[in-house]
């Protein structure tokens, strides 16, 4: 083979050992799982919103953005629930570029994956110490999971990965509610049958067991815009796109029909001002619908402490170095907002 087996990682267990979650972290825990899931059920008409930053690529900076969150998630408690978003590892489209807190811990240091599964774990563990938040995270190595299996509240497939067989069958093998992007084509169908596959019960191979998954009747989708033949993204947020989401919902019979819009990534172009229109745009097709009221269950939205993004090596404190993201300042008045709209 064309690679070099440099040395075997930890395994879950014992990293679980190393930094273990107390009985009032796993209480903590059961009850937001428990909350989400009524969300996207129904059994609760509370808004949810992931939100936070592109990449977590500052484990102090990371935390001090979600104990801001957290004075806000008290002031709209009766409206919005909130799950940060604790992004370690992030998709690649060439390859090239910052792969995520798993890989690099320092940024501005080689890979060291030992190190980054530490780093990662840790991270997740200070959040719900310190800010008694349980955190979303991208399922980008399905096999990872197990790191932080007793820690997320969410988990989001991403668009380069929904297609990918293995990622559907561990998703149908959780026990948290799980977003299936559309995929970057945009193809609906795509992301429908994924949530099928999410929703169904397998048999296969992960971790060298052969195990059976259950289902995980929470699956759901998350519309993120796609790009097209040219290479331009377009959004999918739009009133008629809820629609027709909606009603391949109740052609499919899926179980807890719900969306998540995502309002970054190609629903915005990038432009993470809009952020801020498309939210609001969500919320009016809310209203003016109420099949769309009924299943569109949330936002997923890129936040951090400063506008923008940077360079790596910059050094600016609370600034993504991946996608741009919308400051904190401005986060905070559209979180109150939407909580006077819903």
């Amino acid at each position: 083979m064309n690679m070099e087996f440099k040395r075997k990682l930890i395994i879950p267990k014992e990293i679980k050992e190393m930094f273990p979650v107390t009985e009032e972290m796993a209480a903590l825990k059961a009850q937001r799982d428990e909350e989400i899931k009524d969300i996207i059920a129904g059994r609760s008409k509370k808004f949810l919103l992931i939100i936070g930053p592109c990449s977590a690529d500052n484990e102090d900076a990371v935390i001090d953005y979600i104990l801001r969150l957290r004075k806000v998630q008290e002031k709209v408690a009766d409206k919005i629930f909130i799950v940060p978003r604790i992004y370690t590892n992030k998709p690649r489209t060439t390859g090239k570029g910052y792969k995520g807190l798993l890989h690099q811990p320092d940024p501005g240091m080689n890979e060291d994956m030992l190190k980054g599964i530490i780093a990662v774990r840790e991270t997740h563990i200070r959040a719900v110490k310190e800010t008694g938040f349980t955190c979303a995270d991208e399922m980008l190595y399905p096999e990872n999971h197990r790191y932080l299996s007793d820690l997320l509240s969410y988990v989001a497939v991403g668009a380069r990965s929904v297609e990918d067989q293995q990622h559907r069958l561990t998703a149908s093998g959780l026990d948290i509610p799980v977003g299936m992007k559309n995929p970057t084509s945009g193809d609906f169908s795509v992301m429908m049958n994924s949530i099928t596959a999410a929703q169904s019960s397998h048999t296969f191979i992960y971790r060298g067991w052969e195990v059976t998954s259950k289902g995980n009747t929470y699956a759901h989708a998350i519309l993120r815009g796609y790009v097209n033949k040219r290479g331009r993204s377009l959004p999918n947020y739009h009133y008629e796109d809820l629609i027709t989401v909606c009603d391949m919902y109740h052609q499919e019979g899926l179980e807890n029909p719900a969306i998540i819009v995502d309002t970054n990534h190609a629903n915005s172009g990038k432009k993470y001002m809009e952020q801020i229109r498309i939210s609001k745009e969500v919320i009016h097709s809310m209203r003016s619908n109420a099949d769309i009221g009924n299943m569109v269950k949330g936002l997923m939205i890129e936040s951090y402490i400063e506008d923008g993004c940077q360079a790596i090596g910059e050094g600016v404190y609370g600034k993504s170095i991946t996608d741009p993201c919308l400051g904190w300042e401005k986060s905070e008045k559209l979180i109150c907002e939407l909580a006077e709209l819903l």
